[in-house]
């Protein structure tokens, strides 16, 4: 009988322990549910673009750096963005800082781990240099970022004009263009668009040049429209190469 009451005596002290330690128990359970999702690998991340542009990329007058088009693009298409570049600058026009487009490349993203898309957007600088010059320049550039990094996908922007274009930025364009064309890459023309209505105080700066922060807008919209219409904002494996 001694021995019966010892056993009971064991197992009640037994369970009491138990109980006692179920708290516990469901809090460390608890605590490690919630390590084992913190530790789940995080879901794909947004893409990575590098915008390569003049002032109209880099910001102007009134229009910061992070609200330009470039800027809203980036917004709406949920990329992460880097900008480089410099007002006055293009394939080959130097601008303020000195650099054409090249060497804003090889000196501001050259040295960086590659982005999924690389937009070069300008010309409006270029607009007094030979076409067979920029569209040289313009090759040389997407032959550089190619070798940096190549499975980047990249699209050429022609110049921006808001307000009527003179025929020098046609030739500009076109010489872009022919430059797209050649090695294989996507042309996006502003100069198609009609950025100017009766509105042409909301949408263009006292400057005459540089878009406000409405043109920015008007502007990243339609690019990101246009980008995804051609499966390049991001979400989308990258469109086959047009044969040049």
């Amino acid at each position: 009988m001694r021995e019966h009451r010892k056993a009971r005596r064991s197992l009640t002290a037994c369970a009491a322990v138990l109980v006692a330690a179920c708290p516990l128990l469901t809090g460390c359970a608890e605590a490690a549910s919630q390590a084992a999702q913190s530790a789940a690998a995080p879901e794909g991340r947004p893409p990575v673009v590098m915008f390569l542009g003049d002032s109209f990329t880099v910001g102007s007058g009134p229009v910061a750096e992070w609200d330009t088009y470039a800027a809203d693009t980036a917004k709406t298409l949920g990329w992460q963005l880097v900008t480089a570049g410099g007002s006055g600058t293009g394939y080959v026009a130097t601008g303020r800082v000195g650099r054409t487009f090249e060497q804003s490349f090889d000196r501001q993203l050259s040295w960086r781990p590659a982005p999924d898309l690389v937009v070069v957007s300008g010309g409006h600088n270029d607009r007094r240099a030979r076409p067979s010059t920029v569209r040289a320049a313009a090759l040389r550039l997407v032959t550089r970022v190619r070798e940096r990094w190549p499975v980047t996908r990249i699209v050429l922007v022609g110049p921006i004009w808001i307000d009527t274009a003179p025929r020098s930025a046609y030739r500009t364009r076109d010489a872009v263009a022919s430059a797209a064309w050649l090695a294989g890459v996507p042309f996006l023309d502003p100069l198609t668009q009609r950025w100017i209505a009766d509105d042409r105080a909301r949408v263009l700066l006292s400057d005459g040049v540089h878009p406000t922060l409405y043109g920015h807008l008007r502007l990243a919209r339609w690019l990101a429209a246009t980008l995804r219409a051609r499966g390049l904002s991001g979400g989308e494996a990258a469109p086959a190469a047009i044969p040049g």
